[in-house]
């Protein structure tokens, strides 16, 4: 299977140094993460800023009666301009995210998400991504476009 590639652009209604601020702190991503999703850390993560290197441990539930462990490192960071996180081990066989941040103006800030993705189990994961894999990853991001909105305005 080749690689997915999930492309994801949100306004958020803050300048780049609060946008940044947020987004850069593993916190905040389980709140950004949908409930169904039953998002867990397993490393603490309160009050750290991401550095680049950083390994985040946390358990999910991304499918129905599906949890597993899933570890994620922060490989890139470019202050205020983007940030990329790896996955070291969990559920897809590749998992490439990268955050890009862009300000509009003084009080409007660009986020781009690009995503490469791929599911696992060979062509067991090629039926499976296209039965529900995709739509799930779709799915969450736009719960978090949701989310950014209800967190920002």
């Amino acid at each position: 299977m080749t690689p997915r590639r999930l492309v994801a652009t949100t306004t958020v209604p803050r300048s780049l140094a609060t946008t940044w601020d947020f987004f850069s702190r593993p916190e905040n991503l389980e709140k950004l993460t949908p409930p169904e999703v039953k998002f867990e850390f397993l490393t603490p993560v309160a009050g750290v800023e991401m550095y680049e290197g950083i390994m985040i441990q946390y358990r999910i539930t991304p499918f129905p009666a599906f949890t597993t462990d899933w570890v994620t490192e922060i490989t890139h960071i470019e202050h205020h301009r983007h940030f990329i996180d790896d996955q070291r081990v969990g559920p897809f066989a590749l998992w490439h995210h990268q955050h890009h941040f862009r300000a509009i103006d003084e009080h409007t800030t660009e986020m781009r998400d690009i995503l490469h993705y791929q599911a696992p189990l060979g062509i067991f994961g090629t039926i499976a991504d296209r039965l529900f894999v995709h739509r799930q990853v779709e799915g969450i991001f736009r719960e978090r476009e949701k989310a950014i909105k209800r967190l920002f305005l």
